[in-house]
């Protein structure tokens, strides 16, 4: 997809044609406060849009109730999140994206995954969000461990596919 698929304006001077990955990284603390300067960033003054994906740890999963949850990272992970994302804006034409996962434990509520995309239109911005996101979760190696209320110990994204994560 480009944006001359997306709208009928994309040949204009004015639309933006270059993709730029603003920032991707793999980090231990809160990703919560990253997100104004995150807009910042990402925005620019010819995006008309902004699309926001906020992963966060929920209480449950495969209708199994979670009491607590860790990310773990291969050590080349920063390595796959910068491709991963890279090969999306080397696929989209005129979008702005950055991308933050966290590891270590992560409180329920709390966000595990924060990707936005900005585009000069929506249905652009909505595209490669979803496709930075869903690339991220079956392309960069992190796992997550889930301590369920019943004790049990799961991990998932080491042997589960990437369509069940």
């Amino acid at each position: 997809m480009t944006t001359k698929d997306t709208h009928p304006y994309a040949d204009s001077p004015l639309e933006p044609q270059s993709s730029t990955v603003v920032h991707t990284a793999i980090t231990e603390e809160p990703l919560e406060p990253l997100l104004a300067t995150a807009k910042r960033q990402t925005m620019t003054q010819q995006m008309g849009a902004l699309v926001i994906f906020d992963g966060i740890v929920r209480n449950h999963d495969h209708g199994q109730a979670v009491a607590a949850l860790s990310y773990s990272a291969h050590p080349q992970a920063q390595d796959f999140m910068e491709r991963t994302v890279q090969g999306v804006a080397d696929q989209l034409s005129g979008v702005r994206l950055w991308a933050v996962h966290r590891v270590g434990p992560i409180a329920i509520g709390e966000s595990a995954l924060t990707v936005l995309a900005a585009a000069g239109h929506r249905g652009l911005a909505f595209t490669a969000c979803e496709m930075v996101a869903d690339r991220i979760k079956a392309e960069v190696p992190i796992w997550k461990e889930q301590e369920l209320t019943d004790g049990a110990v799961e991990w998932v994204g080491i042997d589960t596919p990437p369509a069940a994560r």
